[in-house]
C-alpha cells in the first residue's frame, strides 16, 4: 500500500516526459503510472511550448539529448514563460554540464543509465518542494511579495520569473533580511540533497537572481555579497 504521504505528493499531478527513446519513454511512464501520475509523452523538443500554453504540466522530464533542439536551450525557452519544474535526463556526467543545466532553471538531474523507481522518487521529491503550501507574505520594506500558494515573488510590482532554486532562495533571503547566509546553509535550507551540490551552483543561481531584479530596477542590487561569509537580502531596500 502507497504510503499516505505519497498519495499526496501524486494526486492530481501531471508530468510531461520529453524523450526521444521509446524503450526510455516506456520505462519512465510505467513507474509514474505505478505511482499514481498522469503521464503524457512527447518525442521531440518543438510540441512543448504550445502543449505548456494550452495545458499545463506540474513536472517535466527533459532529455537533453532530444533530435530537434538541446533540451538545456528548451529550458530556457520554457523558463521564459513558466515555472514548472524540470529534471533533466542526461547521458554526460561531467559536471560542468550538471551546472550548465541548473544554470538555466533546472530543478534537478538524472544520469543515464537510472532506475526508473529512483526517477520516480526525484519526482516526487521535487514536487514536494514546489507544491505549494499556502499563504502568502511580504518582506519587512514591502519592496518585495511572497504568493506562497502561487509560488510567486513580486518586486516592486512585478513578478519575477524565477526557477525553483532561484525562488527558494529568494524566499529565504526575504524571510531574514540583513541576515547573512553562508552558501552551505543556502543548500542545506533549499536543496533536496545538499550533498550534491556545488558551491558554484549556489553562485550561479544568485547570479541568475540579481539579473532578474536588475531587469525591473537597473540601479539597486538588493542582494548583499559577503566575501568569505556569503550572501544577504538588503535592509534599507
Amino acid at each position: 500500500m502507497r504510503p499516505e504521504g505519497d498519495a499526496e505528493d501524486t494526486m492530481k499531478a501531471k508530468i510531461l516526459i520529453v524523450e526521444d527513446e521509446p524503450a526510455i519513454t516506456d520505462n519512465i511512464q510505467y513507474a509514474l503510472e505505478t505511482e499514481g501520475f498522469e503521464t503524457v509523452c512527447l518525442a521531440s523538443g518543438s510540441p512543448v511550448l504550445p502543449f505548456m500554453a494550452r495545458s499545463q504540466a506540474d513536472l517535466i522530464i527533459l532529455d537533453i539529448g532530444l533530435p530537434d533542439v538541446s533540451g538545456l536551450e528548451l529550458c530556457k525557452e520554457i523558463r521564459k514563460k513558466f515555472s514548472t519544474p524540470i529534471i533533466f535526463l542526461t547521458a554526460r556526467i561531467e559536471e560542468v554540464d550538471r551546472i550548465v543545466g541548473l544554470e538555466v532553471g533546472g530543478d534537478d538531474y538524472v544520469t543515464k543509465p537510472f532506475s526508473p523507481r529512483e526517477l520516480a522518487a526525484r519526482v516526487k521529491a521535487v514536487l514536494r518542494r514546489t507544491r505549494p503550501s499556502g499563504g502568502s507574505s511580504c518582506a519587512p520594506n514591502g519592496v518585495f511579495h511572497v504568493n506562497e500558494s502561487k509560488r510567486q515573488i513580486t518586486y516592486q510590482g512585478k513578478i519575477l520569473d524565477l526557477s525553483r532554486y532561484e525562488y527558494e532562495i529568494l524566499r529565504t533571503f526575504i524571510r531574514r533580511p540583513g541576515h547573512v547566509y553562508s552558501r552551505e546553509q543556502l543548500m542545506d535550507l533549499v536543496w533536496e540533497e545538499p550533498e550534491a551540490s556545488l558551491d558554484r551552483t549556489v553562485d550561479a543561481h544568485i547570479k541568475n537572481i540579481r539579473s532578474k531584479l536588475r531587469a525591473i530596477e537597473p540601479d539597486r542590487d538588493p542582494i548583499v555579497t559577503h566575501r568569505g561569509a556569503g550572501y544577504s537580502l538588503r535592509e534599507d531596500l
